[in-house]
């Protein structure tokens, strides 16, 4: 019985470890004066991850992707469930480009790719139809919390 326990508790800290280097901090941004909590994507394997395989995601949350430097970006919907805007933002966190309404995409590898056309270093990724709702246009500028993104 202890072994059992032993095995188990050391079962639990390898999960919690493994969940700890997937799971993004939170922040918050605001645009056109809506409010969104979001993660924040920061590392190579955390913006890889995005929110693939997540069912479904609230509507005052997204999450934002910092990239290490301004250029042009593509994303893309491999394994995601959830339609999503994607919300593309320079280094001055000005909206440059645009891609919504884009559904979600079981094709694996043959997804193809939401691209920015334009450099960007920060990108939001909101539910569909947050962009449209808010009637979105480039040049909006977005909030972070203070400290967020190193800024």
């Amino acid at each position: 019985m202890r072994q059992f326990r032993l095995a188990l508790l050391v079962s639990l800290s390898l999960l919690a470890s493994g969940c700890a280097n997937s799971v993004q901090s939170t922040a918050w941004v605001e645009l056109q004066g809506h409010r969104y909590d979001v993660e924040l994507a920061k590392t190579e394997d955390q913006r890889e991850r995005g929110l693939m395989f997540r069912d479904s995601m609230t509507g005052d949350h997204g999450m934002l992707f910092i990239h290490d430097r301004q250029e042009p970006q593509a994303y893309w919907m491999k394994n995601t469930k959830i339609p999503l805007d994607i919300l593309y933002f320079d280094n001055g966190l000005k909206l440059v480009a645009q891609q919504r309404n884009v559904p979600p995409c079981t094709l694996g590898d043959q997804c193809p790719p939401y691209p920015s056309n334009v450099p960007a270093r920060y990108v939001l990724e909101l539910n569909a139809g947050q962009a449209d709702a808010m009637n979105l246009k480039d040049g909006a500028v977005l909030a972070v919390k203070p400290g967020a993104i190193g800024q």
